[in-house]
């Protein structure tokens, strides 16, 4: 618009254009170019002839340049004039790898842009918008076929990460996970292998610390339900499965093995599957990291070595029988197994402290602190228990007078209750342990896990007095031993002996109970079988003979006899204690002789 009517032709261009003229003359290319009429065997004619010029002259001609040439001789008619004016424009210090970005610059040419801009605006842009609503559509349909989204690590918005899980268990499961995924840097490993197995009565946590390590590191967590598979499954073929809930269980195993990289295996509560299905994961727990499986009907042979796959199983250790559940010896041998629920050497107080920092959600008046300073939730446990070196003036968040009070009120009845329910966890775990046929009591079923302590902390209340709290413990218990029916009262009496709370009516009653139990035990089998009453019946025969000697040993003991001389006289009426002992009755205070049988006589000594 601002220079004259016509095309505008570079200069380099016309000089290239004189010199190919001068260089052809009368050779047969006009006549050539004239003879032609499709307008695209006219381009082809005059490109091979400039590209033969450039190539045998040497003329280094870039592609753009050969397009404008090519333009001007295929339209001699249409008007040109020349400029000096630079087409092309280098941009350098560039960063990517496209392929017309050379040594991190790009050289662009006005007429060529503009052409290849139309293009992309008309033809690449709404391709790849295409492209990816068919790709978007597409992961959709096989996300929700696959139910991607069941696989997705989430973790509980009342996850709280203690002490204990920063110092004990991130640093254990760290190291485990490390044998199965690899590692990097100087301590990479050359063999991948092994198994985490996490145990713990119910309510430590397993599932959702298994579901933060997951999320942090990026992993795929393909959760098994142990219930849904049950004792009878034994293959990992879903066509064997006896149920539909089953096989889908077995079709997510088939799954993550398919999955292979970054994926972790979670089988959980174990204790409900058979032995064998378990042992079909050993051969993947060695340095051969390979497993057999069915995928789609079909068998397939899943060789894991060199990809970043780990597998975990969890379960409780104790059943309700208070046996222990059975793991393959072959699996437990290469397995790391760490128990939650119980307490490591040396690290009893953080245990301890991982009560109470996992109830903070629980109770609205704690919540705050477990998204601040984990040093002030120390301090405010010293100011709770009456620390003479606790000062408030060191917390990191500054609280109002009246805040300190409530928040040290209900920490002082948490630590409470903590100490009751470490006491029945620790009182669970040692019964649960223990074989039926040794035990000389009956067996104790209340939990002390972390759920039963958040249970208790969202019920305290600031304004509380110890009898209040008391009764808050004891109802939560009460209601929790409903459920074990006929095991109630036991469990109720073992709480108050744990508490230190048993009346003498209360202390006389578990002493016949824990008595029976023991002579139940011994008795084995069922009350009602005829052979088993008439052996009770034989041994309370032998309990009240017992008796009859305890109180005759007893009436003629001569110690019993000087301090009672009422059972002296029941014995002979008369009878002095000189007679008996040889003793007079005024020393009854000095040491007694002791009579012992020898030969048949009775001797003092």
């Amino acid at each position: 618009t601002t220079g004259p009517d016509g095309f505008v032709l570079s200069a380099g261009t016309r000089t290239l254009l004189d010199k190919f003229r001068r260089t052809v003359g009368d050779s047969a290319y006009d006549d050539d170019l004239a003879a032609l009429t499709d307008p695209a065997a006219r381009r082809q004619l005059v490109e091979a002839w400039l590209t033969s010029y450039t190539t045998a002259t040497g003329t280094d001609l870039a592609p753009g340049d050969l397009a404008e040439a090519v333009a001007a001789e295929l339209c001699p008619g249409l008007p040109r004039y020349e400029s000096d004016a630079p087409v092309t424009e280098t941009v350098e210090c560039l960063l990517g790898t496209h392929p017309r970005v050379h040594e991190r610059a790009l050289t662009v040419r006005v007429d060529e842009l503009i052409a290849r801009a139309r293009e992309f605006r008309t033809r690449d842009v709404p391709a790849h918008r295409a492209y990816q609503r068919r790709r978007a559509a597409l992961i959709a349909a096989e996300r929700g076929r696959l139910r991607l989204d069941e696989f997705r690590p989430r973790v509980m918005s009342a996850f709280v990460r203690s002490r204990l899980i920063d110092e004990v268990y991130l640093p254990l499961i760290g190291d485990s996970l490390a044998k199965q995924l690899g590692t990097t840097g100087d301590t990479k490993r050359t063999d991948t292998g092994g198994l985490m197995l996490l145990i713990s009565p119910p309510g430590y946590g397993k599932t959702t610390l298994v579901e933060y390590v997951a999320d942090r590191i990026g992993l795929l967590l393909v959760k098994v339900n142990g219930p849904a598979l049950g004792h009878t499954v034994t293959s990992l073929d879903p066509a064997e499965a006896p149920d539909a809930t089953a096989r889908q269980e077995i079709e997510k195993i088939n799954f993550a093995l398919e999955a292979g990289n970054n994926t972790l295996l979670y089988l959980d509560d174990i204790q409900h599957t058979s032995p064998e299905l378990l042992q079909k994961f050993i051969p993947l727990c060695d340095a051969t990291r390979r497993i057999e499986g069915v995928r789609d009907g079909e068998p397939r042979t899943y060789d894991l070595r060199g990809k970043r796959f780990a597998v975990c199983m969890a379960g409780n250790p104790y059943t309700e029988s208070g046996s222990r559940f059975q793991v393959p010896d072959m699996l437990a041998n290469r397995a790391d197994v760490w128990n939650l629920g119980d307490v490591l050497a040396g690290k009893q107080d953080t245990f301890a402290l991982s009560f109470v920092e996992n109830a903070l959600t629980a109770n609205p008046v704690l919540a705050p602190l477990a998204g601040r300073d984990r040093a002030d939730l120390e301090l405010l446990l010293r100011l709770a228990v009456g620390d003479p070196a606790a000062r408030a003036d060191r917390l990191a968040h500054p609280y109002t007078p009246a805040e300190l009070d409530r928040i040290t009120a209900v920490l002082r009845h948490l630590l409470t209750a903590r100490d009751t329910v470490l006491a029945v966890n620790a009182a669970y775990i040692a019964s649960a342990a223990q074989s039926d046929t040794t035990r000389s009591e009956p067996p104790f079923r209340l939990q002390g896990s972390y759920r039963t302590m958040n249970k208790i902390a969202q019920r305290i209340q600031p304004v509380m007095n110890d009898a209040e709290l008391a009764a808050l413990i004891d109802d939560h218990y009460t209601a929790e031993a409903q459920t074990l029916t006929t095991g109630a009262e036991a469990a109720l009496l073992k709480l108050a002996e744990l508490r230190g709370t048993l009346t003498a009516a209360q202390a006389g009653r578990w002493a016949e109970l824990k008595a029976a139990y023991v002579r139940t035990q011994t008795l084995g089998g069922p009350e009602s079988d005829p052979l088993t009453r008439a052996v009770a019946a034989l041994g309370l025969l032998a309990d009240r003979v017992a008796a009859v000697e305890s109180a005759i040993n007893r009436a003629v003991d001569p110690r019993h006899l000087i301090a009672n001389p009422a059972a002296r006289h029941a014995a002979r009426p008369g009878t002095r204690v000189e007679d008996l002992t040889g003793i007079p009755e005024s020393a009854s205070g000095a040491q007694m002789p002791v009579a012992r049988e020898e030969d048949g006589h009775v001797r003092r000594s």
